[in-house]
């Protein structure tokens, strides 16, 4: 079973978050920060952080829900994203959408159950000359007919369930 990161600021974080206290607009980099470390901004890190730089906790929050980008739950160890943009929108990627929810059995936001998967709809991803396009963590799937999926997704599970 895979060991679980400790959920506290180590003391390179702690360090990085020095150099940035007293700086504009320093919330938004030391979170950037937190999220680059653990993937997301656990509660108990950003309750850790609120005491830390004397920042209320719903200050903190209302950071992480205004900006998309921040995640506030542990994200699964693939992260497939739907284009949604216009150009994808007109050929078919909601149609992607459900089915890729309907495979793996998560909605756009959620995790899957067993960790492996985030799913995501995010707008144009600049290949629009491929769309509809959907990516699984850095790679690139384009013109997609919905009964690909199934086979690019298995591929998936079987490189995070194989020897690493």
């Amino acid at each position: 079973m895979e060991m679980q990161q400790e959920l506290k600021l180590s003391d390179e974080l702690l360090s990085f978050i020095d150099i940035w206290k007293e700086k504009k607009g320093n919330l938004i980099m030391i979170l950037h920060r937190i999220q680059q470390e653990f993937g997301y901004v656990p509660k108990k890190i950003a309750i850790e952080l609120s005491r830390y730089i004397d920042v209320p906790l719903a200050k903190i929050y209302g950071v992480l829900t205004f900006y998309h980008y921040f995640k506030q739950e542990k994200p699964g160890r693939n992260t497939l994203a739907v284009c949604t943009g216009t150009a994808c929108y007109l050929k078919g990627a909601q149609d992607l959408l459900h089915e890729v929810e309907n495979l793996l059995g998560a909605s756009v936001k959620e995790t899957t159950e067993d960790g492996e998967f985030s799913v995501e709809a995010v707008r144009c991803i600049g290949c629009c000359g491929l769309s509809p396009v959907m990516t699984i963590n850095d790679e690139v799937f384009g013109v997609l007919k919905t009964d690909e999926l199934a086979g690019i997704i298995s591929k998936y599970h079987s490189k995070s369930s194989g020897q690493q």
